[in-house]
């Protein structure tokens, strides 16, 4: 990572989270569609944009040898089938009405991780982490009991995303690399649902609604665009910049649930919000502390002789 933040860095990571937070503008077009039709045209088309991308970069050959390597080619399938997962389920959100819930899971991505670091990679926490994990469960646990529901959507969007990214990290391949080929091994089956899809009569593609058909097409430069500029931007900005970015998106979201597409917004809510909220503020305190205390810590008193 970059020592100082470029300018062309932060325009290039900020407008991409901005388009992850305007995509369910784009969802709530196709809200009549069946979520499952859509998210196996985001695959199908995904592949395509993607992989056009990376033939452009020059790394389509270089990164198909890749699947030469069966470990990588076993975690990508994974991963792919996480994210699949995940953007299915964030797609079904927005057709539900559920986008208010869908953003909550979210905020609580980077409390999750924390968890599967105790849990999977047995990290030590540092008090203000243990305050922040304590503020989010608390917010489940709110969640639960007030609303009479475990919030499954939620943590089914934030746990998929969190695991996605724990799995993603032992791959050693590029982002957008890796999303083609995760792209690419699910192509087959998602090719073969849709075609059953349409022989059966049950396909809203090709169905004659022109422009539907055109909707679902876009499902591909909507999901490559801003993991080309995420991609391009990542590299000039420092990892702790993109850790307050990233809330960006789930923050548009909560507004356009509100504000755009009515959804309710309770008391309850709020409250959970606000403590997934003071969570994040914790661990931003605790990074900046971090971040300081080398900078500012004295050298070890020499040892003093008897």
């Amino acid at each position: 990572m970059p020592p100082h933040d470029t300018r062309e860095g932060l325009l290039y990571a900020t407008s991409a989270y901005v388009l992850w937070g305007l995509s369910p503008l784009y969802w709530h077009l196709l809200m009549h569609v069946p979520s499952l039709e859509v998210t196996l045209h985001r695959i199908v088309w995904c592949a395509l944009a993607v992989g056009i991308v990376v033939g452009m970069g020059g790394r389509l050959s270089s990164t198909l040898l890749r699947l030469r390597d069966l470990r990588l080619l076993a975690t990508l399938a994974l991963t792919g089938l996480l994210i699949a997962f995940n953007w299915g389920v964030m797609i079904w959100v927005v057709a539900n009405e559920q986008l208010v819930e869908g953003t909550f899971g979210y905020y609580i991505n980077p409390l999750i991780n924390i968890g599967l670091g105790v849990l999977l990679l047995k990290e030590r926490l540092s008090p203000l982490r243990w305050a922040a994990g304590a503020l989010g469960l608390v917010a489940v646990l709110v969640q639960t009991v007030a609303l009479g529901k475990f919030p499954f959507i939620a943590v089914a969007l934030g746990g998929s995303f969190a695991f996605y990214g724990y799995f993603r990290k032992t791959a050693n391949i590029g982002g957008l690399d890796g999303v083609f080929v995760e792209a690419l091994l699910l192509l087959p089956f998602a090719l073969l649902l849709l075609v059953w899809g349409t022989l059966n009569g049950e396909a809203v593609f090709l169905s004659g609604d022109v422009g539907m058909d055109f909707l679902l097409m876009l499902c591909g430069p909507v999901t490559a665009l801003p993991l080309v500029l995420f991609a391009a931007g990542a590299r000039q900005i420092r990892l702790s910049t993109i850790g307050f970015l990233q809330y960006i998106g789930p923050s548009i979201g909560l507004i356009l649930a509100v504000f755009v597409f009515r959804e309710r917004f309770t008391l309850v809510h709020a409250l959970t919000f606000g403590s997934v909220w003071c969570a994040l503020l914790l661990l931003a305190v605790e990074g900046g502390i971090r971040r300081v205390r080398p900078l500012g810590a004295l050298p070890p008193l020499p040892p003093q002789k008897s």
